[in-house]
């Protein structure tokens, strides 16, 4: 009856794959709430910004690069979300994931916004966010919870950010 063995033994693996599966996809699409990695970067502005300080703010970390074209797509958007919803608790906070920040720079001076920019030139907060994809946002809760992440932007997920948003802040 050894045949049985290797059944018994796919079976329970294709179990685990699949429960694996379904955490994935489960916190893919926000349903976890673990607690947000900490950090503290530099910002464009030349103070240091931590994650830390922000505690009590509906935070959204938008990952980004300047070689990106969703990212360079969604940055005005991101800029009106910033200043409809910044004095009521809410703190954007643009990474930039490049290595060498002067085509970030460039870009912004021709897409200038007022939320700030950080870089992480060599990619620890990325990592410890999971950045696959760019863009990448994630929102974290006033009690330091990551929420909700996206991976990637196309036009019309600005409206699923702005239900995020509003929905944190409600809390």
């Amino acid at each position: 009856m050894q045949t049985h063995t290797p059944v018994r033994w796919i079976r329970a693996a294709t179990r685990s794959m699949t429960l694996a599966a379904l955490l994935t996809v489960a916190t893919l699409a926000g349903a976890s709430t673990s607690s947000a990695p900490a950090f503290t970067l530099p910002s464009r502005s030349g103070d240091t910004v931590s994650l830390a300080d922000l505690q009590g703010q509906v935070v959204m970390l938008n990952f980004w690069a300047s070689w990106c074209g969703p990212c360079r797509q969604e940055m005005p958007l991101l800029e009106q979300m910033h200043k409809r919803y910044s004095a009521l608790g809410f703190t954007l906070l643009g990474v930039n994931v490049e290595a060498n920040t002067e085509d970030a720079e460039r870009f912004l001076e021709a897409t200038p916004v007022s939320f700030p920019i950080l870089f992480d030139k060599d990619s620890k907060v990325s990592r410890l966010y999971n950045v696959s994809a760019m863009p990448s946002t994630v929102f974290i809760d006033r009690k330091g919870n990551v929420r909700h992440v996206h991976r990637g932007y196309k036009p019309g997920d600005e409206s699923a950010y702005l239900d995020q948003i509003r929905a944190l802040l409600r809390e």
